[in-house]
This record gives structure tokens, C-alpha cells and sequence, in this order.
């Protein structure tokens, strides 16, 4: 299906060493830009007397947007083998840091970039990997009268429920994986009085 992705489950952790220079990684599953940012701050917070603080993350299912960063380091010898450990993995949504503290020996260009492919590998290989859906959210919006018929869609189709609120009118919010959103949108389009409209896409 065109709408599952490979990602991580949760943070995972990496470590690679090298003529006393030290690459801690960690790998963190993401939705947004602004969520990278946040994280990679708090990288820096948390080790901020290391040199660098290098990273790569991936985002997006259709169309997936990337970045890698060097921070400091020679062109092309630590973001790109971090982005290219994500792609191997076939992994989306996903950010990756790799934090060096200098030992005090230089490694070379490919020193580097062997040491930041293997401890972004290394986080990686720790890594609970998923198979997740993109799923629209949608909200329905209809009266008392409609109420037999949206309720008989909801489970004949065992949709899953977000939110409900019986008032004056009638709403239900509910996630549906996006392969099925078109068909599931075509049942309550021909009910009188029914609106329904996506609110989200996840």
C-alpha cells in the first residue's frame, strides 16, 4: 500500500569509538521540522561542551523531505552518512543526531565518515523499526435525525472514534487509514443533512 511507511517506535541510542574521539547517536521518531529543531536543541543542552552536534532527518511519505547538517565538520563527512544510514534503513520520519567529543586525533575524511555511518547505524540496528498508515482525520457533523444512519456506517465499517458530541447537533471525529478514506467518504456523502470534511491528514 502507498500509504504504510517504515519508522521507529521510539527513541533508540548508538555508540561508535575511534582513536579517543566518541560518537553518541540517538534516533528519534518525528512528524514535523519544528520537532527536529526542538530536539536538536536539546542535543546541544544536554552535551554542549562536545564539538558537534551533526544530524539528519526524514520526513514525509509521498513526498519526503530531508536534511543533513555537518555542524563543523569537513563537507559531506557526517550528515550525508547519517542520511544515507535513514535511507538504507528505508525509514521515514525519523531524525538522527550523532554528538562528537573530540579525542584529539585528527581521523581524516574517511575516518569521519566511517565513524558517523557506523554509530548512526549502530542507533539504528537498537531501533524498534514499525510499519505505520498515513491516516486522515475527518469530522462529521449532522443532526439527531441522521444519528441511525451515521451510526450504522460507523459499524458496519468498525470505524475508530476519536471524539463524539451530542448537543444541539451531532459530531463524530474519526481516523481513517487514508487507502480507505475515498470509500469511506462515498457512504455519508448521499445522506441528507450529513457533512463531513477532513481535518487532518497523519
Amino acid at each position: 500500500m502507498d500509504d504504510s511507511y517504515k519508522t521507529i517506535a521510539d527513541k533508540s541510542e548508538g555508540l561508535f569509538k575511534d582513536k579517543g574521539s566518541r560518537f553518541f547517536a540517538y534516533a528519534f521518531p518525528v512528524n514535523t521540522e519544528e520537532e527536529t529543531k526542538e530536539i536538536i536543541n536539546q542535543i546541544r543542552k544536554e552535551h554542549h561542551t562536545a564539538r558537534h552536534h551533526c544530524y539528519a532527518w526524514r520526513i514525509g511519505v509521498k513526498e519526503i523531505s530531508f536534511r543533513a547538517n555537518d555542524d563543523g565538520e569537513p563537507s559531506s563527512t557526517a550528515g550525508k552518512p547519517i542520511l544515507g544510514q535513514l535511507i538504507k534503513f528505508d525509514l521515514t520520519n525519523v531524525l538522527l543526531v550523532v554528538v562528537r567529543y573530540f579525542g584529539g586525533t585528527l581521523l581524516g575524511t574517511g575516518g569521519l565518515i566511517q565513524a558517523y555511518r557506523s554509530a548512526a547505524a549502530d542507533a539504528l540496528s537498537h531501533a524498534r523499526i514499525v510499519i505505520q498508515t498515513v491516516k486522515n482525520y475527518y469530522r462529521i457533523k449532522f443532526t439527531y435525525l441522521q444519528m441511525n444512519d451515521v451510526m450504522q456506517v460507523v459499524k458496519q465499517e468498525n470505524l475508530n472514534i476519536s471524539d463524539t458530541r451530542f448537543e444541539l447537533d451531532c459530531q463524530i471525529d474519526m481516523v481513517v487509514r487514508q487507502s480507505e478514506s475515498a470509500r469511506i467518504e462515498q457512504l455519508f456523502k448521499p445522506m441528507k443533512g450529513v457533512k463531513i470534511e477532513r481535518i487532518l491528514t497523519n
